[in-house]
C-alpha cells in the first residue's frame, strides 16, 4: 500500500512554481505616510500657534523692558514656560502618531487579519500586501519613538497600537527590528542591534515566515542576538553577545546561552568567555561579596582559579577553541545554579534620573528663543520673515543640539566630581554606587548621541564623542555603529564596521563590568561585531564580520581574528599586501590562484599606490 502510495507521487509531473511580480504599493506607502507625518502635527501645531500669538508674543516678544522679562510675573512665565510647551507638543504629537497608526492598523487588521504561519511570496495576494503595509506604518511610528529624546516610550507605542506585548521594566536598546508580533516579559533587557524576528524572507520568490516570538521575564540579550521566528525564551535566559537561534527554538531559561546556533552555557564556562576567575571576583572592591560561598570554597579547594589562569594563557598561544577549557564531566548541581540580575537593572535605575533632561532641554530651548527673539525684533516684514524662517528653524535645530551638548557636558562634569567613574567589577543592582552613577553618566550621555545621529550630518557624532572624553582621531569612521560614551580609545584611521558594538562596559549576570577599551592605528572592525569591556586591538589587525571578543582579551599587532569568541585566523597581509595582486579561491575545486589586475586609481597616482 505505501509503496503503491510512492509510486503514483513519482509519476506525478513536476510543477514549475509561480513567480510574479509584487505589487509595492508605493501609493499607499505615501498615503499612509504623509497622513500619519501631517494629520499628528495638527493638534500641536494649533496650541503651539495660539500660545505664541496669544500669550508668549504679548508677554515676551513685545515687551519694552529687557529688566521686565525677570521683575514681571507673565514675562517671567513666557520665559520659563516655552520650552516646557515645546516638549508638551511634542508629546501630544508622539500620542497622535501612536493614535493614528492604531487606527490604520485596525482597518488593515479588519480587512485581513495578521496570524501567524507561512505568506507565499511568489505571487500577489491579500494577506500578503496588509502585512507590508502594516510593516511600513509602524516603522514610522517605531523611528519617531526610538530615535527620539524618549525612546523608553517605545513600549508603550507598541502596546497601544498593538503591535506588540511588552512587560513593564523592560528596556529596548537600538535595533532595525523588533516592531511587531513578539511578546516579552517585564524586566527584560534587549540591547543594542539584537532582534526579536517574527518574520523572514526566504528569497526574492520564497516564503515569509510569520510567526511571534516570547520571551519570559528577566530575559536579556546583551547585544546583536537573534531570535527567530516562532521560537520561545524563558525566565532568565540570558543570551551573551552574538547567540542567535534558528526558526521554532526553545530555550527552557534558568541559564546562560551563546553561540550560531546557542546553547547552553555554565558557569565555569562564563568566567573563561570573559577571563574571570574567582580572585576577580574577590578582588573587586564594589562587588559586595560573592554570594555562592559554597562554591567560592569548592574553587578555591580545587586550586581552579590556578588551573583556569593557566588554561587561558594556554588558549593564548595555541588559539585552541574555548570548548576545550571546560571538563563536563566535574559539572555537578552547584555549577548550574546561577543568580540572576538580569541587566534590565539597568531599566529599574534610569528612569528616575530622567529629570535631568527637564533643564538640559529647558535651557537648550532658552538660546533658541533669544534666537527667536531677535529675529522677529529686527525682521519685520512678513514676506521677508517666510522668507527666511526654514533657515531659521534650521539653525535652532542646531543651536538646541549645541546647548544640549554644552549643558549635558556641565551636568557630567559636576557628577564626576561627586563621583569619578572608575574601572572595575561591581554589583548591577540599587544601592552600588558605582552602578547608579554609571547609569546616570549613561543617560546623559545618551540624549546628546541620539540628537547628532538624527542629524543631517551623522558624522558629527565623531564630534560629540570627543566632547564626551573618548579618545579619537577625525580620521577614524564610526559606520552606523554602536560606542559607549567612556573609557575607549581610538588610534589613527579606526573603521568600525555598520551594526558593529565597542562597548567598555556590560552587564553580565549580576555584574557591572567596566573596563578600557583601546584601538591601535589602522584597525578594522567588521560589520555586527562585538568589542567587549578591556579588548585591545593591536596595529593593523582586523576584526571579522559577526565576531566577538572576551572579557580583557589582547588582539597582537597585524592579524585577522575570527569567531565567537575571535582567535587568531592569519597574518593580516592586506596591511602591506600588493594592491594590484588578487587571490580567488575555487571553491569546488578547492584551490587557490592569484590574478593580476590595474589598481583603480588616478592615472598620475599610480606610481604611489
Amino acid at each position: 500500500m505505501g509503496m503503491t502510495e510512492l509510486t503514483s507521487i513519482e509519476t506525478v509531473p513536476e510543477k514549475h512554481s509561480i513567480r510574479e511580480e509584487i505589487d509595492t504599493q508605493y501609493f499607499w506607502y505615501l498615503f499612509v505616510l504623509f497622513a500619519i507625518f501631517l494629520a499628528s502635527l495638527v493638534i500641536p501645531a494649533i496650541i503651539f500657534i495660539f500660545y505664541m500669538i496669544f500669550f508668549f508674543i504679548p508677554n515676551f516678544l513685545e515687551v519694552p523692558s529687557f529688566l521686565a522679562l525677570f521683575t514681571q510675573f507673565k514675562p517671567l512665565l513666557a520665559l520659563v514656560s516655552m520650552p516646557l510647551v515645546l516638549i508638551g507638543c511634542y508629546l501630544i504629537r508622539l500620542y497622535f502618531i501612536g493614535l493614528i497608526t492604531r487606527g490604520f492598523k485596525f482597518l488593515t487588521e479588519k480587512r485581513s487579519p495578521s496570524k501567524e504561519g507561512i505568506i507565499p511570496r511568489n505571487f500577489p495576494s491579500k494577506t500578503l500586501s496588509y502585512y507590508q503595509i502594516r510593516g511600513f506604518m509602524i516603522k514610522y511610528g517605531k523611528n519617531a519613538f526610538m530615535k527620539g529624546p524618549f525612546p523608553w516610550l517605545g513600549n508603550w507605542y507598541f502596546n497601544f497600537i498593538g503591535a506588540s506585548k511588552i512587560g513593564k521594566g523592560t528596556t529596548f536598546e537600538e535595533s532595525p527590528s523588533n516592531d511587531k508580533f513578539i511578546e516579552v516579559g517585564e524586566n527584560s533587557y534587549i540591547g543594542v542591534n539584537s532582534s526579536l524576528a517574527s518574520h523572514v524572507i526566504e528569497g526574492i520568490f520564497g516564503n515569509i515566515s510569520y510567526f511571534k516570538v516570547k520571551t519570559g521575564n528577566n530575559f536579556t540579550a546583551a547585544a546583536s542576538n537573534v531570535l527567530g521566528p516562532g521560537s520561545e525564551a524563558y525566565d532568565n535566559s540570558y543570551l551573551l553577545p552574538l547567540a542567535a537561534t534558528p526558526k521554532h527554538s526553545v530555550i527552557k531559561g534558568n541559564n546562560y546561552y551563546w553561540g550560531m546556533p546557542l546553547r547552553k552555557i555554565f558557569r565555569k564556562k562564563i568566567m573563561n568567555f570573559l577571563r574571570l576567575t574567582p580572585k576577580d571576583l574577590e578582588r573587586g572592591e564594589n562587588v559586595g561579596g560573592f554570594r555562592d560561598k559554597k562554591l567560592l570554597k569548592k574553587l578555591k579547594t580545587r586550586k581552579l582559579s590556578k588551573h583556569l589562569e593557566s588554561e587561558t594563557k594556554i588558549q593564548q598561544e595555541n588559539t585552541e577553541s574555548r570548548e576545550s577549557l571546560i571538563n563536563h564531566n566535574n559539572i555537578d548541581e552547584e555549577n548550574l545554579k546561577i543568580d540572576f540580575t538580569t541587566s534590565s537593572a539597568i531599566s529599574r535605575v534610569n528612569i528616575r534620573f530622567l529629570v535631568l533632561y527637564i533643564p538640559i532641554f529647558w535651557l537648550s530651548g532658552m538660546l533658541d528663543t533669544a534666537i527667536f527673539y531677535s529675529f522677529t525684533s529686527y525682521v519685520h516684514n512678513w514676506i521677508l520673515m517666510a522668507f527666511f524662517l526654514p533657515a531659521i528653524f534650521i539653525i535652532m535645530w542646531f543651536v538646541f543640539i549645541f546647548g544640549c551638548f554644552i549643558f549635558s557636558k556641565l551636568f557630567l562634569v559636576l557628577i564626576n566630581l561627586i563621583h569619578k567613574p572608575k574601572e572595575g567589577i561591581f554589583k548591577a543592582e540599587k544601592g552600588d554606587s558605582d552602578f547608579e552613577f554609571w547609569c546616570l553618566r549613561t543617560e546623559l550621555k545618551k540624549i546628546a548621541f541620539w540628537l547628532i545621529r538624527n542629524w543631517p550630518l551623522p558624522w558629527m557624532d565623531i564630534l560629540a564623542f570627543k566632547w564626551f572624553g573618548i579618545k579619537m582621531k577625525l580620521s577614524s569612521t564610526l559606520w552606523d555603529s554602536y560606542t559607549d560614551g567612556e573609557f575607549i580609545q581610538f588610534g589613527r584611521r579606526v573603521i568600525v564596521g555598520q551594526g558593529a558594538s565597542v562597548m567598555s562596559s556590560m552587564v553580565i549576570g549580576k555584574y557591572l563590568l567596566i573596563k578600557k577599551v583601546f584601538f591601535d592605528d589602522y584597525v578594522v572592525i567588521g560589520g555586527q561585531s562585538i568589542i567587549a569591556p578591556g579588548t585591545i586591538v593591536g596595529k593593523d589587525s582586523v576584526v571579522g564580520a559577526l565576531s566577538t571578543t572576551t572579557y580583557n582579551q589582547v588582539l597582537e599587532p597585524g592579524w585577522i581574528y575570527f569567531g565567537i569568541p575571535v582567535i587568531k585566523l592569519k597574518p593580516n597581509k592586506y596591511a602591506e599586501g600588493r594592491r594590484e595582486i588578487l587571490m580567488k579561491r575555487d571553491v569546488d575545486g578547492e584551490k587557490k590562484f592569484e590574478i593580476k589586475y590595474d589598481v583603480n586609481v588616478d592615472e598620475d597616482k599610480k606610481d604611489i599606490a
